[in-house]
């Protein structure tokens, strides 16, 4: 199945309206949570904790509160306004807006790790200076630097080109992990060449892989079941176990990683961020920062694909024809 619109073959009654408010309202919720993320960690403003405190809040923590309130409401309004669209189009939609999240995620490890890698083998070498100027090779040791001005840069184009490749990339990723690897082998024990930045390009992929394919491996059901109980039962309470487990299984982990790692500036995931951490290796890659920012990647992707996930539960459960067939794209 692909993911054109499915026409509405019923006649929308309450449980599309609540099911549909619902969750755009909590990808809402989801694009507000990271703005807010932002607005606190790039402009300090104080996030919507004051509110729920014994301390007056003031204007910002207002109206980052009321920006949730906001997106719920026009993602009610939006729902009311498309009373013919099914709830398998609405996770067509859904589960595409997530497809593009993982793209640009996968384009951005891909462009940063080539880059950086070749700024430390450049500079682990000696050769820096030569192509950029002693004033800039210095600049480029210091983490804040490359991740302004190396990093950030790559990201934005890694978005382009998301915008307009419709592959996701992962297969190739999976293939310069490979390839990366070798090289280390081949560099080891035949020329005696060995640097940190090798092993770090390896862990930066590695990783990626793993936590950015899980949404798209949820997509095509390709993740591991237990499936002791669920393997007799019908469809239809398959599709109730799929929507229920989606929202208090799989929605619950992701926002509370979400809150936990983004909640404050110095969560286990901003701080890292926000002070471009790097590793101890000295010459080594200086993606740390970014490999932390991997779990909220994961965290994000994963409650997105949980809301296209329920919807088409919801629909299962109803007997909706449209029910996606999972099918793995070309690389």
């Amino acid at each position: 199945m692909n993911t054109e619109e499915v026409i509405q073959t019923r006649p929308c009654d309450w449980v599309d309206v609540v099911v549909r408010i619902f969750s755009w309202g909590m990808l809402a919720a989801v694009g507000v949570f990271l703005v807010n993320n932002v607005l606190a960690l790039g402009f300090d403003w104080p996030g919507i904790g004051p509110v729920f405190s014994d301390d007056a809040p003031g204007a910002l923590s207002w109206v980052q509160m009321l920006a949730y309130i906001a997106g719920i409401l026009v993602a009610a309004v939006y729902v009311l306004y498309s009373p013919d669209r099914s709830l398998r189009s609405d996770g067509f939609v859904i589960s595409d807006i997530n497809t593009f999240l993982v793209r640009a995620a996968f384009w951005a490890v891909l462009l940063v790790g080539i880059g950086d890698m070749v700024v430390s083998f450049l500079r682990v070498e000696g050769w820096l200076d030569t192509f950029v100027g002693d004033t800039t090779a210095r600049s480029l040791g210091r983490p804040e630097f490359r991740g302004m001005y190396v990093h950030i840069p790559l990201m934005i184009l890694a978005v382009v080109i998301a915008s307009f490749s419709r592959s996701l990339g992962f297969f190739w990723l999976s293939l310069l992990i490979v390839i990366a690897e070798l090289a280390i082998v081949f560099t080891r024990f035949i020329f005696s060449y060995e640097q940190a930045f090798m092993g770090d390009l390896v862990r930066f992929w590695y990783g990626a892989l793993f936590l950015f394919a899980s949404a798209y491996t949820l997509l095509e059901e390709g993740h591991v079941r237990v499936d002791v109980f669920y393997a007799g039962y019908s469809d239809r309470k398959r599709a109730l176990v799929n929507a229920v487990g989606a929202i208090f299984l799989g929605l619950s982990v992701s926002w509370t990683i979400m809150i936990i790692g983004m909640g404050n500036e110095v969560a286990i995931i901003n701080m890292p961020v926000v002070n471009f951490e790097v590793s101890q290796s000295g010459y080594g890659m200086y993606v740390k920062y970014l490999m932390a920012a991997f779990l909220g990647v994961f965290a994000v992707t994963m409650a997105v694909q949980f809301i296209s996930y329920f919807l088409d539960a919801i629909a299962d459960y109803r007997g909706d024809p449209g029910k996606r067939r999972p099918v793995a794209p070309a690389a």
